[in-house]
């Protein structure tokens, strides 16, 4: 039996391998569809809360997020006068691919769980949200 850290980083290949060719075949870059995706449900967010939740650098996001702007996925602004922080919003563009991207991620999800019962599915999912409470920095290890 292979071991968990293995299985877990083959899965990850594979269904990035998945998701990312599809998300080229729109236009996207790799990092742009797990963007699209916070914001479609987030909504309007700063780049710190954006790189939280996306499990990425805040300087990452910032490169990211300068090459989405450019091409007219999302739109910076300043919010009450706060000229520290930028939030960032979809366009009607980028919300466009981000729906598409949420159809997307539907399919690969599917096709993960194809050979699952629901049971079985709802309880790999539970176990999957445990290992990465389990494995998600705390205290001086997030700093």
């Amino acid at each position: 039996m292979e071991s968990l850290h293995y299985l877990l980083m083959k899965t990850h290949a594979h269904i990035n391998r998945l998701i990312l060719s599809q998300a080229a075949a729109i236009g996207l870059s790799p990092g742009q569809p797990k963007i699209l995706e916070c914001l479609l449900l987030h909504g309007e967010c700063n780049q710190k809360a954006i790189a939280e939740n996306c499990e990425i650098e805040q300087a990452t996001v910032g490169s990211i997020l300068s090459r989405m702007e450019r091409d007219g996925l999302v739109c910076r602004s300043q919010r009450d006068g706060n000229r520290r922080s930028l939030y960032v919003s979809l366009t009607p563009q980028g919300r466009d691919l981000a729906q598409q991207m949420e159809e997307i991620f539907r399919q690969a999800d599917a096709q993960a769980a194809g050979q699952l019962t629901p049971q079985e599915l709802a309880q790999l999912t539970a176990l999957l949200e445990t290992v990465c409470a389990s494995l998600a920095p705390t205290g001086k290890e997030a700093e």
